[in-house]
């Protein structure tokens, strides 16, 4: 098995290394583990981990590491196989002896080490998938997501709509799995009580379909003139092509935050036909102009510049990496010299904190009892070249 080495290990060996209190930790190094589909049909998600290794291979040239232990981080490839995903974080907690897990990619492959990271009280931190099911401080005390949840979003979309068009007619199209689920619960909560009245058609698609325009037809005939399409990848595409040709136009229109790439989905679709889609939002756009002189959008090109030259800058899966690695960071700075695994976790849930990324007036935040570090996100609507934000922001 290919090993992605990350980070370089220390020179100084010739002091030898402490006597680990923690796993993970000696007085030179702190070991941060991760899987990642560098192989495989999601291999294109592989950059987020390669941003969160060039942030650290960052804070370790110009910082020295943290409390002037270097970050080693160790990330080895899944192929987004929930079996392979065991395999590697075992090797990683048993063999490599790491502080933490962090930032580990999909529901499916999380869901697999879930109960054995908790069973062995290893942190499983910022993990980059939507699922609500991470934030359950009591049940999984030692796992806490990295990204806004697929049902707050849903909630804040519900919220929307309730408060600009009370009369709307909505339908409902979502995949058929927990991705779509906690999407269309969180958007049900949102409207609330209207919920039974405003919605007036609602189905369904499985990933292994080939085409979704039937039911685009279907909820067309309903009657319906708002839509949520809780769609992924091509069939997000398919959506938005297949109402514009049979002259369907909801209004809204709306995303989710997964599917408003503009190469990747809306080019596809044909941009004419996306003109006027409404999503949301938590990071800023690096190709909207808006934010041309933002400090915090310089400092971000700047890190490209010198640790990833090679990454397109609007591959938004570095931003997530570079934040992961921001948010760790601080987790370890507030550890100070007691690296112990529980308070990693109590570090982690007590942050408050502004990233670079994020667009104004939203925070990363955490709780003992609150593990969703991001519950606001802001409206946004394309308009047929770039996404356009607009309104403050919403919290769930």
């Amino acid at each position: 098995m290919k090993r992605l080495a990350l980070i370089a290990m220390l020179a100084a060996l010739a002091a030898g290394p402490a006597a680990a209190e923690t796993p993970g930790v000696t007085k030179t190094e702190i070991r941060l583990g991760q899987t990642m589909p560098y192989s495989g049909n999601a291999s294109a998600y592989g950059v987020v981990g390669k941003a969160t290794a060039a942030y650290f291979e960052k804070i370790n040239r110009e910082q020295g590491g943290i409390s002037g232990r270097k970050i080693v981080f160790i990330s080895l490839d899944d192929g987004y196989s929930p079996p392979k995903t065991v395999e590697q974080t075992r090797r990683l907690v048993e063999q490599d002896e790491v502080l933490a897990i962090l930032g580990t990619l999909g529901t499916p492959t999380n869901t697999a080490i879930h109960r054995y990271l908790n069973a062995k009280k290893v942190p499983q931190l910022l993990i980059t998938t939507g699922a609500h099911k991470w934030a359950d401080p009591k049940g999984y005390p030692w796992t806490m997501p990295g990204m806004v949840s697929y049902q707050t979003e849903g909630t804040i979309y519900g919220r929307y709509l309730r408060a600009t068009r009370p009369d709307a007619k909505i339908a409902l199209l979502s995949q058929n799995d927990d991705f779509g689920r906690d999407y269309i619960h969180g958007f049900k909560q949102g409207l609330g009580e209207a919920a039974q009245k405003m919605i007036v058609a609602e189905t369904t698609y499985e990933v292994s379909d080939p085409k979704i325009d039937s039911q685009i037809i279907a909820l067309k005939a309903s009657g319906a003139d708002a839509f949520f399409s809780v769609t992924l990848g091509k069939f997000s595409s398919q959506a938005i092509r297949k109402a514009a040709e049979i002259g369907w136009k909801p209004q809204p229109f709306i995303v989710p935050t997964s599917s408003v790439g503009i190469k990747t989905i809306l080019e596809p679709a044909g941009i004419e036909n996306a003109a006027g889609l409404i999503s949301a939002s938590t990071v800023k756009t690096v190709s909207d102009p808006q934010w041309a002189g933002d400090a915090g959008m310089r400092e971000y090109l700047a890190f490209l510049k010198a640790y990833m030259p090679d990454l397109d800058p609007n591959d938004s899966g570095g931003v997530t990496g570079y934040h992961a690695g921001m948010i760790m960071a601080q987790i370890l700075k507030q550890c100070g010299e007691d690296l112990s695994r529980a308070n990693v976790m109590r570090q982690a849930a007590s942050l408050h904190m502004q990233l670079p990324m994020l667009l104004p007036g939203i925070e990363i935040k955490t709780g003992p009892d609150d593990y969703l570090p991001l519950q606001q996100l802001r409206m946004q609507r394309f308009d047929g070249k770039t996404w356009q934000l607009f309104g403050e922001p919403i919290d769930e």
